[in-house]
């Protein structure tokens, strides 16, 4: 994989503890469902200016981004506008959007049995969560229709998980398909006792400039519970490229007289 994923979940609810934030978690399993991973994650409250300037950022740095939440049509709801803004363009009512939009008070209607009013004052105001940036793209909602929609590789999405997820999956599948690479990337690592990661490191920096590709991590826990003080090391990347770094990484722990526990393996 060439390209990298990012997320920015918007929301004073997530900043604020209101809400605990159930995306990246999500976003996280239904990348790696695919053989991908999320690179960076964003949290930006409810301020326009920063909205704009994350916006700006995910833009300009060709990542394939996925935003959720604020693109509602409440006061506290900025994104919509500040993509446009971050773009430099205006906002526009998007015509599929607007189809959808009426469709889904058509059928409140009917399942409230009243008469559908298009002209009445709420119904119009709920036009505006169809007005995107003037170029976008919509995306399906299969939960209630109201869409969400995409510019370039940024792809805007409902802060409501259970509309927010079937969006994104949706927007992968059909767009990203060619990037999939399930089963190729394997973690293996190895729980090591008494030793520092400033001693280890040049072993670390060894592997990663002797196999091109591989990465290596390190995780040192203080108080596991099962553990207790360990570093956790081990190597990741590509299936065909794994084996011969890890070989390297026990060799070289084994030189060091390091005390070894399980291997693990994802």
């Amino acid at each position: 994989m060439s390209r990298s994923f990012g997320l920015i979940v918007v929301g004073d609810e997530i900043l604020s503890g209101k809400r605990l934030d159930k995306h990246m978690p999500k976003v996280i399993e239904l990348l790696a469902a695919r053989g991908l991973q999320l690179a960076w994650a964003e949290y930006v409250g409810d301020v326009p200016a920063r909205i704009t300037a994350a916006l700006a950022r995910a833009f300009a740095s060709g990542d394939i981004v996925f935003s959720t939440g604020g693109i509602g049509a409440t006061p506290d709801d900025h994104t919509r506008q500040c993509a446009a803004a971050a773009l430099g363009v205006p906002l526009a009512l998007h015509p599929d959007a607007e189809v959808l939009i009426r469709e889904r008070m058509r059928d409140t209607a009917r399942e409230q049995g009243v008469v559908y009013e298009p002209d009445r004052p709420d119904n119009v105001h709920r036009l505006n969560m169809g007005v995107f940036p003037l170029g976008a793209k919509i995306i399906r909602n299969p939960y209630n229709k109201i869409p969400g929609f995409s510019v370039g590789d940024v792809h805007f999405v409902p802060g409501f998980p259970v509309m927010a997820w079937p969006m994104i999956e949706s927007v992968l599948d059909e767009r990203y398909a060619d990037l999939f690479a399930r089963g190729r990337s394997v973690e293996k690592s190895v729980v090591v006792f008494g030793s520092m990661e400033a001693t280890l490191t040049p072993l670390m920096e060894a592997i990663e400039r002797e196999h091109p590709g591989i990465r290596v991590f390190s995780l040192p826990s203080v108080d596991h519970p099962e553990h207790g003080r360990h570093i956790e090391l081990g190597v990741k990347g590509d299936a065909d490229k794994i084996d011969a770094a890890y070989a390297q990484l026990l060799h070289g722990l084994h030189n060091f007289d390091a005390r070894l526990g399980p291997e693990l393996v994802r």
